[in-house]
């Protein structure tokens, strides 16, 4: 069941703004199946960079450049790729093949299968409503084949700054002509969505398919916190209904 924090004043919703990975669709598992088939692939086209490094160690090589540099997670992307050319280097790989392998792992990483009640909901909304999205991730809307539901949809990776940073959540508002308090953002994370589109202005639901109450230790307020998309929906309809 949805809680909300909303007054009954509210401005009546414009738009409606998702996140993607873990809000639209599960990543967890696509993610890691799509390293597995990267793998794979290099064991047969950078057999030196396969034996040299497990997927666990190319990941914690990863970390730890995120962690020297964190500005680079605004772009994921560019993080494999950094990766994987300083493991081509030190196995003494051709790098040739760094590209070939982007393609193959992002290939994989975006077949991804939304929740059950995804898209039945986004039908519903945008015949109401503007929808859009903004995420900090990699996730190609055209070949995952929901691109057609959005009117925008804004990357970190493109637009030079993410969640939370307001500015990326007012760019959008912007795209789709409505003012921040006209707008909601739905996502999964309490930091970068919920405090990111409260700050920004928005309202913010916390679609929290798992349970718990992370909320109260993190000491974040979500307009409305729901455990499913239909939930979302019917909490939307209700404040275009106020």
């Amino acid at each position: 069941m949805s809680t909300t924090a909303v007054p009954p004043a509210a401005v009546r919703p414009l738009a409606v703004l998702f996140d993607l990975d873990d809000t639209l669709w599960p990543i967890g598992p696509v993610i890691a199946r799509a390293e597995l088939t990267l793998h794979a692939w290099l064991g047969q086209h950078a057999p030196k960079v396969a034996r040299r490094f497990s997927i666990e160690q190319l990941r914690e090589r990863r970390m730890e450049l995120l962690r020297r540099q964190p500005e680079l997670a605004i772009d994921l992307s560019a993080v494999r790729r950094a990766g994987l050319l300083a493991a081509f280097a030190e196995a003494g790989e051709d790098a040739l093949h760094v590209e070939a392998a982007m393609r193959h792992f992002l290939a994989a990483r975006n077949e991804v299968v939304p929740y059950d009640d995804v898209l039945p909901g986004l039908l519903r909304l945008k015949q109401r409503l503007r929808l859009g999205t903004i995420s900090n991730g990699n996730g190609d809307l055209a070949a995952i084949g929901l691109e057609q539901h959005f009117e925008v949809s804004l990357a970190a990776c493109h637009f030079g700054r993410g969640k939370p940073d307001p500015a990326i959540f007012l760019a959008a508002c912007a795209t789709l002509g409505v003012a921040p308090q006209q707008a909601v953002y739905v996502g999964d994370d309490l930091r970068l969505d919920v405090v990111g589109a409260q700050g920004a202005g928005l309202r913010a639901v916390w679609l929290n398919r798992h349970g718990g109450d992370a909320h109260l230790a993190a000491g974040v307020v979500p307009d409305a916190i729901c455990s499913s998309f239909d939930e979302v929906r019917h909490w939307i309809e209700r404040q275009l209904e106020e």
